[in-house]
């Protein structure tokens, strides 16, 4: 039997599963196999999902099923959407009814289906929008728009916003995807909004797409010029080669291009930049203000109440504001939830667990057990993080692989402890991406400089974001650091930043004197391999004492813990991967 729900058309054998393995024939009937079941449900804020222009600051129940219709490189729900059979067993059966009231109970306006594909789990979605708009709730979702014209009929009386995934313009770019061709995306793009539905498109920018990016954007622009255009500045992850990511520079200048084609480009995964910003398309000021909330997401900083320009030109905002946006906890909300079980994953590899079956029992322990909510505390501290090793440890029966691990590592944070001991301290500015994004006060890298023998004036910022916050041109020249460091996570070539900091007119001791340095991926966060990025700050802040040799050490320890030389892998942004 043929399924008609997304454009694959997967012909689907009794009993059997098309090509996202979330529907079966079951006699002579496409059903879903896991119908009202979730990974996740949580509040966030709207912006989060991520949509700019509706309802602004504005706090929606987060649902995450499992799956997806589509096999993208690099994709940031990997663990959801490719390991869908992997953590099946942590799935919740919340039937519609019971969301509707989770969403009432949280204070949302609405519920958003997002992390893994609606298309995936169209039924579920279909019973839950008409339990929600009978509640008075909206009802939106991220989706790649892969509809027939079938499902599409159905989808339409039955949303309120959606943000729709586009992987570029030409058929060859849905092939690498498993799909057939781009134009049903379009079809889903043009129906929805001439429907008067909201919607807002995301794209992704990898180096080399530019002329997709662009082709794109003419695409949506013949349909409306005024439908917000989100950038997803592409991070490598899963296999994807690094050569494969742009820079936060190299993305700007394609935002700008964007803009003589589109009222409205954002540029996101870039820490700092202020192309998240809302110009007045009439007289060029900055309206709305946003910054970067965590990887796919922004955070409102500031927006009139009434969405207006101060020259009188309205924005094209849909919905009431927010007096501020929900304050998500921990790892919870958005794609830092995948991001949460990927360090988990990043732990488990170097403990020796390499099979499917294991890594699917314990990823469905460690959501069963509610295990992510508590792990953002337990990742922030040295102490903390070798716990969570031991923990995990035993939660994969083998506590003996966690204690050689731990113990590597406490062996070398104390051995750099000696190296050092007595040194004066210099100031330390850590940041992400671009100059004046900082991260927050709490993060593990200030753990990190301090046990290397720093001062991280971090410490100073009061306020916290997702993984930091913008500051401003004089807090940076009050911190006036003697050594810049360049999170691994997100980062920016060196070259780059100092540009940057040309750019905006920003001194410091660290700049004067070429002391900024952009961290390899997973040495600073994320990854057990933080015992080398330690190793690296305690060699550049005091070279004459802390004298190690960082490439030995490097493979020794991928040879011990990944079973591999460092030269043999060419790591990316995942953090479980060598």
């Amino acid at each position: 039997m043929r399924c008609s729900i997304c454009e694959n058309r997967c012909v689907i054998p009794l009993g059997g599963t098309g090509r996202c393995r979330m529907y079966t024939n079951e006699d002579g009937a496409i059903v879903e196999r896991f119908p009202d079941h979730y990974i996740a449900a949580m509040p966030i804020s709207i912006e989060t999902m991520p949509m700019c222009h509706y309802h602004p600051r504005e706090t929606f129940l987060q649902a995450s099923g499992i799956g997806c219709t589509f096999s993208c490189g690099g994709c940031i729900s990997e663990t959801v959407a490719h390991h869908a059979e992997a953590v099946s067993g942590a799935l919740k059966h919340i039937p519609p009814a019971a969301l509707v009231r989770r969403a009432r109970e949280e204070g949302c306006r609405g519920i958003a289906f997002c992390l893994n594909d609606p298309t995936a789990m169209h039924q579920t979605f279909l019973r839950v929008a008409r339990a929600a708009h009978d509640a008075g709730l909206l009802v939106g979702c991220a989706t790649n728009g892969y509809y027939t014209e079938e499902s599409l009929r159905d989808l339409t009386p039955a949303i309120d916003f959606a943000n729709i995934g586009l992987k570029g313009v030409s058929d060859a770019c849905y092939r690498a995807c498993g799909a057939v061709s781009a134009e049903p995306t379009f079809r889903t793009v043009r129906a929805l909004h001439e429907a008067g539905i909201h919607v807002e498109v995301s794209c992704i920018y990898a180096r080399g797409s530019r002329d997709e990016l662009r082709a794109a954007a003419a695409r949506v622009a013949e349909i409306s010029p005024d439908i917000p255009f989100l950038v997803m500045r592409f991070i490598p992850f899963g296999d994807e080669p690094p050569e494969r990511e742009p820079t936060i520079a190299e993305s700007e200048q394609i935002c700008d291009e964007l803009r003589r084609t589109l009222s409205y480009v954002y540029l996101f995964n870039s820490p700092g930049t202020g192309y998240l910003n809302t110009a007045c398309p009439s007289c060029g000021e900055t309206v709305v203000r946003r910054e970067f909330f965590g990887p796919m997401g922004a955070r409102t900083i500031a927006i009139p109440a009434d969405a207006r320009c101060s020259c009188g030109f309205s924005l094209p905002v849909v919905g009431s504001i927010g007096e501020t946006p929900y304050a998500e906890p921990g790892m919870m909300g958005g794609y830092r939830f995948t991001r949460a079980l990927e360090m988990v994953h990043a732990i488990l590899v170097c403990l020796g667990v390499t099979s499917d079956a294991d890594l699917a029992r314990i990823w469905a322990g460690v959501i069963r057990d509610d295990f992510i909510h508590d792990l953002h505390g337990k990742i922030q501290r040295i102490d903390g993080y070798l716990g969570l090793i031991r923990e995990l440890g035993e939660r994969a029966g083998r506590p003996e692989a966690a204690e050689r691990l731990a113990s590597y590592i406490s062996d070398r944070v104390a051995l750099v402890s000696s190296a050092i001991e007595g040194c004066p301290r210099p100031r330390v500015y850590y940041s992400m991406g671009t100059p004046l994004f900082a991260l927050n006060a709490e993060r593990f890298e200030m753990d990190l400089v301090e046990a290397a023998g720093g001062d991280p004036v971090n410490l100073g910022i009061e306020r916290a974001g997702k993984p930091g916050v913008n500051i401003t041109p004089e807090e940076f020249a009050a911190f006036n650091p003697e050594y810049i460091f360049i999170s691994g996570f997100l980062s920016a070539p060196a070259s780059d930043y100092l540009a940057a900091c040309r750019r905006m007119d920003l001194s410091a001791d660290a700049i004067e004197l070429g002391r900024v340095y952009t961290m390899p991926p997973g040495w600073d966060f994320g990854n057990p391999r933080w015992v080398l990025g330690l190793t690296a700050i305690a060699g550049t802040l005091h070279p004459e004492r802390a004298k190690f040799d960082i490439a030995a050490e490097q493979d020794r320890f991928y040879r011990t813990f990944y079973g591999t030389s460092a030269a043999a892998v060419s790591g990316n942004r995942s953090f479980y991967r060598p």
